[in-house]
C-alpha cells in the first residue's frame, strides 16, 4: 500500500472498525469485554512505522505497545513486551527477517506473526510462512486488508492475501519442506543474502567487497558457504537459487 493511500484511508478504515466493534461490544454486552490485543511493528522507514501505529492504534481491542527499526531491535521489543502480534517486513537491518520470525517463534511461540511486505514473490511468501508466520499482506493492499489480516490473526486464524496465489505459494512450501535444508532451512545470514543478492546482480568479488566494505577474501568465503549450504555448484546456480529465494527481485 502507498504511504499516501494508507494514511489517507487509515481514519475512514478505523471509524468503520469502531463502529463494528460497538456493534459486538453491544451484542456481548452481558459477557466479558474483548481483550486488548498488544502489538509490535517492524519496518526500517520510520515513516512507515509511524502509519502503521497510527492506524491500529486508532482500532478498537488493538494497542501498539512497540516499534522498531531493524530485527535485532524486533527481538528486544519482543523480549520487553511479549507481543500478542508483531507485524513485521521481511527486509530488515541487522538481522532478516525470515531469521526474526524463527527466532520470534521460537522464544515467544505464543506470539503470532503477521508479515506486511512489498516482497511479492510467491517462493518468500512460502519462506516467511514456513518459517512460522501466521499471515502475509502485501504493502500495495488497502489498509482495511491490513487490518482484516490483524483481526484474523486476533481471532487465531491465518490470513493470506487474495492478491497472492495460494496455489503456488502451497506448492513451493511443499517443496521447500521437501527440499529442507537447502531452501528454507539453509539459514543464510544477512550478509549472505547481502552478498547473494549482489552476486545475482552480476557483481564481480571486489565490486561487492567495496560495495559492502569487507575484504575480497571474505566475499569469497560467503560465496563458498552459501555454495554449500544450498548445494550449487557454480555461481549460475547460485544465481539460480537467489531468484528462487527471491533474493534477487529485492
Amino acid at each position: 500500500m502507498s504511504l499516501s493511500n494508507l494514511a489517507t484511508s487509515a481514519s475512514a478504515t478505523s471509524s468503520r472498525w469502531a463502529a463494528q466493534a460497538m456493534l459486538q461490544a453491544g451484542k456481548t454486552s452481558m459477557h466479558a469485554a474483548p481483550r486488548v490485543s498488544s502489538v509490535v511493528i517492524a519496518d526500517e522507514h520510520e515513516m512507515v512505522r509511524h502509519v502503521l501505529s497510527r492506524l491500529l492504534s486508532d482500532t478498537p481491542y488493538i494497542e501498539v505497545v512497540a516499534d522498531a527499526g531493524d530485527g535485532h531491535a524486533t527481538l528486544a521489543a519482543c523480549r520487553a513486551h511479549r507481543p500478542d502480534i508483531v507485524v513485521t517486513e521481511l527486509q530488515l537491518p541487522s538481522l532478516d527477517g525470515i531469521d526474526a520470525i524463527r527466532t520470534i517463534r521460537r522464544r515467544w511461540p505464543d506470539t503470532r506473526i503477521l508479515v506486511l511486505s512489498a516482497t511479492t514473490t510467491e517462493i518468500r511468501v512460502a519462506e516467511a510462512l514456513n518459517a512460522g508466520a501466521h499471515g502475509y499482506v502485501l504493502k500495495r493492499s488497502s489498509s482495511d486488508t491490513l487490518l482484516k489480516a490483524v483481526h484474523a490473526l486476533r481471532a487465531g486464524q491465518q490470513y493470506i492475501d487474495a492478491a497472492l496465489n495460494l496455489g503456488q505459494i502451497e506448492s513451493m512450501r511443499q517443496q521447500t519442506i521437501k527440499v529442507g535444508t537447502r531452501v528454507s532451512s539453509a539459514s543464510l545470514t544477512t550478509r549472505e543474502r547481502q552478498v547473494l543478492k549482489l552476486i545475482a546482480e552480476g557483481g564481480r568479488n571486489r565490486d561487492i567487497a567495496e560495495r559492502l566494505t569487507i575484504s575480497q577474501k571474505t566475499v569469497e568465503t560467503h560465496r563458498l558457504n552459501m555454495m554449500q549450504k544450498l548445494d550449487a555448484h557454480n555461481i549460475a546456480e547460485l544465481v539460480q537459487w537467489a531468484h528462487r529465494l527471491g533474493i534477487a527481485t529485492l
